[in-house]
Order: C-alpha cells, then sequence, then structure tokens
C-alpha cells in the first residue's frame, strides 16, 4: 500500500490517541488499538486478532515467534477467522482448509470508541475469486466486530445473501498465551461428549478439568458453559464466553505435530493452547435464504488469589 493510501485509511478511519494504521515489514496492513484498557493489534488481512493485552499484564494472545505477516498466507497465532468452513471443504479438499476468510483482505465499515471499549469492524463482501471456493456457490457476506477494553469481544456475522440454504461451519480460532503448558488446565467442559480428532474421530466424554500432554485435537459437543483456562504460572485466569456456539475446539500440536507445521517455533507448543468457539460438528448450521447468524467469543481475565 502506498504511502497515500495509509494517509488516507488513517485519515477516514484512525481515532485520535487510540486508534491507527501502520503496514508490517512484511507488508500486511494492520490496526493499532491503544485505549486505558488495553493495547490490541489487528491484521487487515484476515482480519486477525495478533495481540490483546490488558495493562498491567502478560499478553493474552499467543502469536508464535515464526509467524510471518505475509499478504495472503496464514499467520500462526492470534485469533485466526475460520470461515465459511471450518476444516476441510465440505465438497472438495483440495481446496483451502478452513476457508478463505483468513488469508482475504477484509474492508474497513467503520470505527468507534466508547469509554469503555474500541471497536473497528470490517466486513469481507462476496467477489468473484471466492463463488467457486463457497460451498454451492452460495453468495455470502461477513462481518467481523472487534470491540477492545477490559475484555476483547470478537463477533462474525454471516448472511446469505443468495437464493439456496447453505450449510455454515466456522471457527473463532483463539490462540492464547499461557506460562507453560504444564501449568494450565481447562474447565467448563466437564461432562461434555468430545471428538477426538486425534484417535480417529472416537467419541468419549469428559471427565474433570482438561490437561495436556500430548498432541491434542477435540470438538466439544453441547457446550453451554464458559472455558476458563488456569495458569497457575501466571496466576491468571483467562475466561472465554461463547454466543452462537454449541461447540468448543481444544488444541495444541505437541511435538512431532509443531515440527511438521513449521512455524510454531521451537517450544512453541509449551506457551499456547487453542480454545475456540465454533460452529463444528454437529453444531455446524444451515442458513437459510436472507438469514444470518453471528458467532461471538468474549475473553476476559482476571488473577488468581493464592
Amino acid at each position: 500500500m502506498a504511502g497515500t493510501e495509509l494517509e488516507d485509511l488513517n485519515a477516514r478511519f484512525a481515532l485520535r490517541g487510540e486508534l491507527r494504521f501502520d503496514i508490517h515489514e512484511e507488508g500486511v496492513l494492520l490496526a493499532e488499538i491503544s485505549n486505558r484498557h488495553a493495547m490490541a493489534r489487528i491484521a487487515l488481512h484476515g482480519a486477525q486478532v495478533l495481540a490483546y493485552q490488558p495493562h498491567g499484564a502478560a499478553p493474552v494472545i499467543w502469536l508464535s515467534s515464526e509467524a510471518r505477516c505475509v499478504p495472503g498466507k496464514t499467520i500462526r497465532g492470534g485469533i485466526p477467522v475460520c470461515w465459511p468452513w471450518f476444516g476441510p471443504h465440505p465438497e472438495d479438499a483440495t481446496k483451502p482448509a478452513h476457508g478463505y476468510a483468513r488469508t482475504a483482505l477484509w474492508q474497513i465499515l467503520r470505527t468507534s470508541a466508547t469509554d469503555t471499549a474500541t471497536q473497528l469492524i470490517l466486513e469481507l463482501p462476496m467477489r468473484s475469486e471466492y463463488a467457486a471456493l463457497t460451498p454451492h456457490a452460495a453468495s455470502l457476506e461477513a462481518t467481523l466486530c472487534i470491540s477492545v477494553g477490559a475484555t476483547l469481544r470478537v463477533s462474525l456475522t454471516t448472511r446469505n445473501t443468495g437464493t439456496i440454504g447453505i450449510p455454515l461451519s466456522q471457527a473463532l480460532h483463539s490462540y492464547f498465551n499461557v506460562s507453560d503448558i504444564g501449568a494450565a488446565q481447562i474447565s467448563g467442559l466437564e461432562g461434555c461428549d468430545y471428538i477426538d480428532k486425534v484417535d480417529g474421530d472416537l467419541r468419549r466424554a469428559q471427565h474433570g478439568a482438561i490437561h495436556i500432554d500430548s498432541e491434542t485435537d477435540r470438538i466439544y459437543l453441547e457446550t453451554d458453559k464458559d472455558s476458563v483456562i488456569d495458569d497457575s504460572g501466571l496466576r491468571r485466569r483467562i475466561r472465554i464466553k461463547s454466543e452462537g456456539s454449541r461447540s468448543t475446539v481444544v488444541w495444541n500440536p505437541w511435538v512431532a505435530k509443531a515440527q511438521k507445521l513449521g512455524d510454531v517455533g521451537a517450544d512453541g507448543y509449551r506457551h499456547m493452547l487453542c480454545v475456540e468457539t465454533t460452529n463444528a460438528a454437529d453444531d455446524a448450521r444451515q442458513l437459510a435464504p436472507g438469514a444470518e447468524h453471528t458467532l461471538t467469543t468474549e475473553i476476559s481475565t482476571d488473577q488468581i488469589k493464592q
């Protein structure tokens, strides 16, 4: 993006003292937010939150030390937007996993600020290059609202602007920063059944809190409570509240998978934990013509008293 174009973007959408736009050294356009509550960084390529950190606290969101912020490429960490499908394409496995939203350039609709939060709203209208990728060649539009304050709230709204119903699976694929994977556990999913993607899609029941000590890739079903990461190393609790969702994905690649991925970093798997707000597996939705659906994750933190 030329300097004059960046100047125009700041002239139209920047908020004095709270939000400005810049270009990453590798070419990705960034929105940088700093208000009285927290700082955040969002890549417009993929509409991907790359950082969120309340003032005086450790970073909440994990971004790999090996992450590449290159236009058109996926970025390891942050909150990738998996849309309009989660996992393999429902009709053609040769098409990109997790959809095209996470590598597309989103457009800014508007920005705003109040005493409690700074808001950035982005949209991804249907374009000709996406039509062939979308299941059943449907017509879809997406809007992402990112609200940065004492909590981080991300809402993804999908509208079916076509004439046929479409399947919709999606995720706000949040990577959380933890002191060490051995010091973290997840509560709130006790009693839920899950699909174990590491072990042949077997269905199991969760008993007690979740502790990660090997490659983990699970889709929890009928989730109706907040998920909570307790991190004894940082003496912190991260709470993930979901709306428009009845499924939650828990993921950590562990050693061998992390090496295969190549962009997690030497020991990155020990400092990240994905707890994702999703519409996945049994929770995939059918969107009628003219209908819309909103998927929301709200992330908050508090310190654990000793």
